[in-house]
Protein backbone atom coordinates (compact mmCIF):
# COMPACT_ATOMS: atom_id res chain seq x y z
CA UNK A 1 0.00 0.00 0.00
CA UNK A 2 1.35 3.14 -1.12
CA UNK A 3 -0.89 5.46 0.96
CA UNK A 4 1.30 5.57 4.54
CA UNK A 5 0.56 9.20 4.64
CA UNK A 6 -2.75 8.73 4.89
CA UNK A 7 -2.81 6.25 7.99
CA UNK A 8 -2.03 7.25 11.45
CA UNK A 9 -2.23 3.41 13.03
CA UNK A 10 -1.87 5.44 16.39
CA UNK A 11 -5.05 7.54 16.35
CA UNK A 12 -8.30 5.27 17.93
CA UNK A 13 -11.27 5.25 16.67
CA UNK A 14 -14.15 7.69 16.92
CA UNK A 15 -16.29 5.42 18.55
CA UNK A 16 -18.43 1.90 18.03
CA UNK A 17 -20.64 3.98 15.49
CA UNK A 18 -21.32 6.59 12.79
CA UNK A 19 -21.00 9.56 14.83
CA UNK A 20 -22.96 11.77 12.03
CA UNK A 21 -26.26 9.16 12.64
CA UNK A 22 -25.59 9.44 15.56
CA UNK A 23 -26.20 12.99 15.85
CA UNK A 24 -29.75 12.90 14.18
CA UNK A 25 -30.98 9.64 15.29
CA UNK A 26 -29.90 8.07 12.29
CA UNK A 27 -28.94 4.36 11.55
CA UNK A 28 -26.14 2.72 9.48
CA UNK A 29 -25.44 -0.38 7.81
CA UNK A 30 -21.90 -1.18 8.03
CA UNK A 31 -19.28 0.86 9.40
CA UNK A 32 -15.53 2.40 7.66
CA UNK A 33 -12.94 3.75 9.65
CA UNK A 34 -10.96 6.54 8.56
CA UNK A 35 -7.43 5.53 9.09
CA UNK A 36 -5.86 8.87 9.02
CA UNK A 37 -8.34 10.67 12.39
CA UNK A 38 -10.37 7.45 13.31
CA UNK A 39 -13.54 9.51 12.27
CA UNK A 40 -16.26 6.13 11.86
CA UNK A 41 -18.97 6.70 9.61
CA UNK A 42 -21.52 4.89 7.53
CA UNK A 43 -20.97 3.02 3.79
CA UNK A 44 -22.47 4.12 1.00
CA UNK A 45 -25.14 2.09 1.47
CA UNK A 46 -26.24 3.60 4.04
CA UNK A 47 -28.41 6.26 4.03
CA UNK A 48 -26.44 9.08 5.12
CA UNK A 49 -22.92 7.71 3.25
CA UNK A 50 -20.96 9.36 5.98
CA UNK A 51 -17.60 8.07 5.36
CA UNK A 52 -17.51 9.32 1.44
CA UNK A 53 -18.23 12.69 3.04
CA UNK A 54 -15.69 12.79 5.89
CA UNK A 55 -13.38 12.35 2.67
CA UNK A 56 -14.88 14.95 0.88
CA UNK A 57 -15.07 17.25 3.32
CA UNK A 58 -11.29 16.55 4.84
CA UNK A 59 -9.02 14.93 1.93
CA UNK A 60 -8.57 11.62 4.26
CA UNK A 61 -8.80 9.20 1.42
CA UNK A 62 -8.18 5.90 3.23
CA UNK A 63 -10.78 4.25 5.38
CA UNK A 64 -10.51 1.06 6.68
CA UNK A 65 -13.81 -1.56 7.21
CA UNK A 66 -14.75 -1.56 10.84
CA UNK A 67 -17.16 -4.66 10.62
CA UNK A 68 -16.04 -7.60 13.03
CA UNK A 69 -13.64 -9.72 10.87
CA UNK A 70 -12.92 -7.65 8.29
CA UNK A 71 -9.45 -5.70 7.36
CA UNK A 72 -9.51 -4.55 4.32
CA UNK A 73 -8.85 -0.77 3.57
CA UNK A 74 -10.44 1.27 0.50
CA UNK A 75 -9.03 4.50 -0.90
CA UNK A 76 -10.96 6.74 -2.07
CA UNK A 77 -8.66 9.04 -4.32
CA UNK A 78 -7.65 6.51 -6.43
CA UNK A 79 -10.96 3.70 -5.94
CA UNK A 80 -8.51 0.75 -4.87
CA UNK A 81 -9.47 -2.12 -3.02
CA UNK A 82 -6.41 -3.23 -0.30
CA UNK A 83 -6.94 -6.85 0.94
CA UNK A 84 -4.88 -5.81 4.43
CA UNK A 85 -2.87 -2.93 5.13
CA UNK A 86 -1.04 -1.81 8.41
CA UNK A 87 -2.37 -2.42 12.07
CA UNK A 88 -4.43 0.25 13.53
CA UNK A 89 -5.18 1.32 17.08
CA UNK A 90 -7.94 -0.94 18.70
CA UNK A 91 -10.73 -1.33 18.67
CA UNK A 92 -10.44 -2.41 15.30
CA UNK A 93 -14.49 -3.27 14.73
CA UNK A 94 -17.62 -1.90 16.05
CA UNK A 95 -18.67 -4.36 19.21
CA UNK A 96 -19.01 -7.85 18.05
CA UNK A 97 -22.83 -7.63 20.18
CA UNK A 98 -24.01 -4.55 17.67
CA UNK A 99 -26.65 -5.79 15.26
CA UNK A 100 -25.89 -4.80 11.46
CA UNK A 101 -27.72 -3.03 10.46
CA UNK A 102 -27.41 -0.50 13.44
CA UNK A 103 -27.70 0.16 16.08
CA UNK A 104 -30.32 -1.77 18.13
CA UNK A 105 -33.70 0.42 18.34
CA UNK A 106 -33.37 2.84 15.57
CA UNK A 107 -32.96 0.78 12.03
CA UNK A 108 -36.65 0.63 10.86
CA UNK A 109 -38.78 -2.24 9.93
CA UNK A 110 -38.15 -1.77 6.34
CA UNK A 111 -34.62 -0.69 6.05
CA UNK A 112 -33.47 -2.56 2.87
CA UNK A 113 -35.71 -0.09 0.82
CA UNK A 114 -33.45 2.22 2.01
CA UNK A 115 -29.90 1.56 0.81
CA UNK A 116 -28.07 2.75 -1.80
CA UNK A 117 -27.53 0.39 -4.56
Amino acid sequence: MTTEHAIDPSVPPSGAGCADCDAVGGWWFHLRRCAQCGNIGCCDSSPGQHATAHFRATGHPVVRSYEPGEDWFWNYATNELYESGPPLAPPVSHPVDQPVPGPAGRVPADWARALHR
